[in-house]
């Protein structure tokens, strides 16, 4: 390809935007990406940005198709969960219908969701063909391991003991898990290749809902013991280990998901906030608290690990804006999840009998009582691709 120098901004996105849309290797969702990350770039507050979002562009182009990163990795709970829990003793589990309703094939896979997890988008926008598979699925096409894999299980978090009331995966276990699939991979490529994809693989986590809404508000043997503040300092102690064991064995790009405005989740506002249609402030203002001790302990592991990169994702905003005014970006529903009643199920609640669900779910901020629905996971994973071009870059 020829060098081409544009001086003037507004020429260079021009360029781009014609370079790229003849591209027929990208598909309709990165255009419509592409193009508001372009918007996004023309935003004064971004200009420090908005070259290194331009050179992305470029890349997108460029490498026609292919991959951004070489792999995903995601850990964590039941919002990246892609179906880890189907292979697991729980009653956590979401491999019957009305659960992946709008996926692919219209089959439930074990995924929180009526379709796409963020994760799904995430990938998808980043340029992979496929999705990283649950890790215990064992897919037949081993290959598929060399993009990457899906480590979450549903009802995990930081807190050892909240995966152990559930049945779940726990961090620990998931992080044991990860080393099994990098002695797989370097099996099947070798060890030079295989460590540039650990290095240069993106890996992200989500966790601390199941922590604070499953068991230290509902576990007075814990919220007697701690306040809500000491609780996290224990979870932050967890996200610290977890942080190095991936780091002793390689990575060096992490993204880390904060807490949603967790008061303000279906479900939360129908167990915590009886009689009232509203966000309950306690419990949001205890996810800030926790989301300010995320921010700063992961600046903390950047000045111990200079070669480590890290980005904290804010979600908190982002879905607090759909919920607080869902007209403006499309919903009509946020207080209420499309499946049954809305108001609290989820898991085995959230069933094919279940009385009142929705025949679409595409105005709706969430589709259960805890989990964003598919049309709000495309934007949160905008979201997140946009606040997580430094791991690209």
């Amino acid at each position: 390809m020829s060098n081409v120098v544009v001086d003037d901004d507004d020429e260079v996105e021009l360029f781009l935007r014609d370079f790229l849309f003849e591209k027929p290797t990208i598909n309709s969702p990165n255009l419509k990406l592409i193009d508001s990350l372009i918007s996004w770039g023309r935003d004064p507050s971004m200009e420090c940005f908005k070259r290194r979002i331009l050179i992305f562009f470029l890349v997108v182009a460029v490498i026609n198709g292919e991959p951004i990163v070489p792999a995903l990795c995601f850990f964590g709970d039941s919002v990246l969960d892609a179906g880890n829990n189907n292979h697991v003793a729980t009653f956590l589990r979401a491999d019957f219908l009305p659960y992946g309703r709008d996926f692919v094939d219209h089959k439930p896979t074990g995924r929180f969701c009526n379709g796409k997890l963020a994760a799904d988008y995430t990938s998808e926008y980043l340029g992979f063909d496929t999705y990283p598979p649950p890790y215990l699925s064992r897919p037949e096409n081993q290959t598929l391991l060399l993009t990457g894999a899906n480590f979450a299980s549903a009802g995990s978090g930081y807190y050892e003991g909240t995966a152990l009331i559930y049945q779940a995966i726990s961090l620990r276990r998931q992080l044991s898990y990860y080393k099994d699939w990098q002695k797989r991979v370097v099996g099947m490529i070798g060890r030079e290749k295989a460590n540039e994809i650990f290095s240069t693989g993106i890996h992200i986590l989500s966790a601390g809902s199941s922590d604070f809404l499953q068991n230290y508000y509902v576990n007075p043997f814990l919220n007697r013991i701690y306040s809500a503040s000491q609780f996290s300092d224990i979870l932050m102690t967890s996200y610290i280990t977890f942080v190095e064991g991936l780091y002793d064995v390689g990575v060096r790009r992490f993204g880390v998901i904060t807490l949603p405005p967790t008061g303000c989740l279906p479900a939360a506002i129908t167990f915590f906030n009886l009689g009232s249609n509203n966000c309950m402030q306690e419990l949001n203002d205890d996810a800030l608290m926790f989301n300010k001790k995320l921010n700063d302990t992961s600046q903390n592991l950047v000045v111990r690990f200079p070669d480590l990169k890290i980005v904290v994702f804010n979600i908190y905003d982002t879905l607090l804006t759909m919920i607080n005014t869902p007209g403006a970006r499309g919903f009509c529903e946020s207080r209420k999840g499309c499946c049954g009643t809305g108001t609290l199920e989820t898991s085995i609640l959230c069933n094919e009998i279940s009385v009142g669900t929705c025949p679409n779910a595409t105005g709706y901020v969430f589709w259960d009582g805890f989990h964003p629905s598919d049309t709000a996971n495309q934007l949160l994973a905008q979201s997140l691709l946009r606040q997580g071009i430094p791991l690209i870059s």
